[in-house]
């Protein structure tokens, strides 16, 4: 008896209990979610791919936030816990929350932020002046709380002091002179205005992105190893491609291994690639132009991204063979165009 025969012998056998018990079903490469933008998911044959890495390169404004706003919006409809790990303190709620995602359902990590501190109070901070501030007690001496520099060294400056009060000003005039009255200028306390606050945030953003770094590494890897997470999204898009570029491979390569293992979509938003061969899918944003339907409105902006690279794209014939071809398949250029409105150009 052949073994094509044999094979079909057995499998009507068990049909009852065992379906197609020795035929292989047909072998889905990834699992993919929805980005909520039809022409992304027609690209991407469904959407961005789940327990992998997909890397989101380009500029600013170039559509990488929308794009993922978008997709965590479909991931907290459909009741799954997100992350979001914000490197520079970029993340907006209020247009995450206009997107449509549900903010009951999203992990915002702030990194480099002091505790206690938000948005909405950095706006009411004013800028006070040192005198009236309390100065430190200072004890100096024996006389002082028996701690502190030899009672020798205090002696240092007294003469200093002494001329100072024996000056013509220091002095104090007689009762029957006239005194002239000294207009005291009043005290203004500058509040921070929110232009000014952005600029103080940047100017700490561009001193020290290495720390904020590493600190949001971690945070990921933690996210990763406790699982729980449909989508973990690091952003990274205003960190300079010299700072992205020094994460070591082998933390990009754990993430890999982390994602497959708890099925997270991990999504990098960068400037410059830097997964290398741990990224399944890496999408390239180009600069968007601006569009004016009308010749004096502003109606909306154009976006164009394109696929740089993908590992184990679903063959054609799935349906047929779950053989998966060892040989490179050819590099064809694949890329698409989407749009966004503006509220008064009528709806999307």
């Amino acid at each position: 008896m052949s073994a094509s025969a044999l094979r079909a012998r057995i499998n009507a056998a068990l049909a009852d209990r065992i379906p197609s018990a020795l035929s292989p079903a047909p072998r889905i490469i990834r699992p993919v979610a929805s980005t909520g933008v039809e022409q992304i998911d027609e690209l991407l044959d469904g959407g961005l791919p789940l327990g992998a890495i997909t890397e989101l390169v380009g500029p600013e404004s170039s559509g990488r936030t929308s794009v993922v706003l978008s997709f965590l919006a479909g991931m907290t409809r459909a009741a799954r816990v997100c992350a979001w790990v914000d490197i520079s303190d970029m993340f907006h709620p209020e247009s995450a929350a206009a997107a449509g995602v549900d903010l009951s359902r999203l992990l915002w990590i702030r990194c480099g932020v002091q505790k206690g501190a938000t948005s909405q109070a950095a706006q009411s901070q004013f800028v006070l002046p040192e005198k009236y501030l309390v100065p430190a007690p200072v004890k100096q001496g024996l006389h002082g709380g028996g701690f502190g520099s030899h009672p020798r060294n205090e002696v240092k400056g007294l003469s200093a002091a002494v001329s100072e009060l024996l000056q013509a000003e220091a002095v104090s005039p007689r009762c029957a002179e006239p005194q002239r009255r000294l207009r005291r200028e009043k005290d203004v306390f500058d509040q921070l205005q929110p232009n000014v606050i952005q600029q103080n945030r940047q100017r700490i953003r561009a001193a020290k992105p290495w720390s904020r770094m590493e600190q949001a590494l971690r945070v990921t890897d933690l996210l990763l190893q406790a699982g729980g997470f449909s989508a973990i999204v690091l952003d990274m898009a205003s960190i300079a491609p010299e700072y992205v570029s020094r994460v070591p491979l082998a933390t990009w390569f754990r993430y890999r291994a982390a994602a497959e293992r708890t099925q997270a979509s991990v999504v990098l938003m960068t400037q410059h690639p830097c997964a290398t061969s741990s990224g399944e899918l890496q999408l390239q944003f180009h600069p968007a132009s601006a569009r004016s339907d009308e010749a004096t409105v502003f109606t909306g902006i154009e976006h164009r991204e394109e696929i740089v690279r993908r590992r184990f794209a679903q063959p054609q014939m799935h349906s047929l063979t779950n053989v998966v071809s060892l040989r490179k398949p050819p590099q064809n250029v694949s890329a698409a165009n989407w749009r966004t409105r503006t509220t008064w150009a009528g709806p999307r």
